[in-house]
């Protein structure tokens, strides 16, 4: 256990209450039967895969380490569906209105889920992620069944391509087509950078003392199998680098046995 998870536990634990009572809310989890709390416990077999983009190298090519296959995205998806929202936003010609700001700032900087469940419905559901991703130039996601948006399936390539939407210089952005423009990409930089302290777990174990960092984390227990999907994605900088780190797993027994997934992949990814 890394020395920042240790310190952290407890509020992770905390957050962790609360995370599974908002899935309760949202759909995404269900209770238990009672019969579950005797079971024996589920066999895991947990595994993740990592795709680091140095932004300060040449070549601008990912590196990916697992098999490059689809995950949930659980919470993750936040971001994508932010930029869906972007997009049709610049497509009318206009900035985000003080109603969805009020959606989409706790639905990243906190990872609200009645936020997202909004948001979700503004977009036109999957098929409106899937407009603004084939803008984006994600190739390999699939929005959720109805309004279960966390059950998205998505692969780290494209995480990284979504996260070079974001973080990266950007290409034209024309009403109907094109990428987001510098505002929209501001927006979501900053309210990434700005999660709540108890969130900020993940891809950001790499991340140099003092150094930026911009993230969204997702965590998911699937009520089919009572396993763990926990992922994490962001630019964090280390070493003099910027890097884009999108780390997805799943099969884990515990949330924190996914954090720490996460965080060794990570920086075994960057080490």
């Amino acid at each position: 256990m890394s020395p920042r998870f240790s310190r952290t536990a407890r509020t992770k634990a905390g957050a962790l209450v609360a995370s599974a009572a908002a899935l309760l809310s949202a759909g995404l989890l269900h209770p238990a039967p009672a019969a579950a709390a005797t079971a024996p416990a589920a066999k895991t077999s947990a595994h993740a895969t990592v795709a680091v983009l140095d932004l300060d190298a040449t070549g601008g090519t990912p590196v990916v380490r697992g098999a490059d296959r689809t995950y949930d995205t659980a919470s993750i998806v936040k971001v994508d569906i932010l930029a869906a929202l972007l997009l049709r936003a610049q497509d009318a010609g206009r900035r985000l209105t003080p109603a969805e700001r009020d959606l989409a700032e706790p639905m990243i900087r906190r990872s609200d889920n009645a936020a997202a469940n909004a948001l979700w419905r503004r977009i036109g559901r999957a098929p409106g992620l899937a407009a603004a991703n084939e803008r984006l130039g994600l190739t390999s996601t699939k929005g959720g069944p109805g309004g279960k948006w966390g059950l998205t399936r998505t692969t780290a390539s494209d995480q990284i391509r979504l996260l070079r939407a974001v973080f990266g210089s950007g290409g034209a952005a024309h009403k109907g087509s094109g990428g987001l423009d510098p505002d929209s990409r501001g927006y979501v930089r900053s309210l990434m950078s700005r999660v709540v302290p108890e969130q900020t777990w993940g891809v950001s174990a790499i991340a140099g003392p003092g150094s930026g960092k911009a993230l969204k984390n997702g965590w998911l227990q699937r009520n089919t199998t009572g396993l763990w999907d926990v992922n994490s994605v962001g630019q964090v900088s280390a070493g003099g680098h910027r890097y884009l780190v999108a780390v997805l797993s799943d099969g884990s027994a515990s949330m924190s046995d996914g954090v720490r997934l996460v965080e060794r992949t990570a920086r075994s990814a960057v080490d």
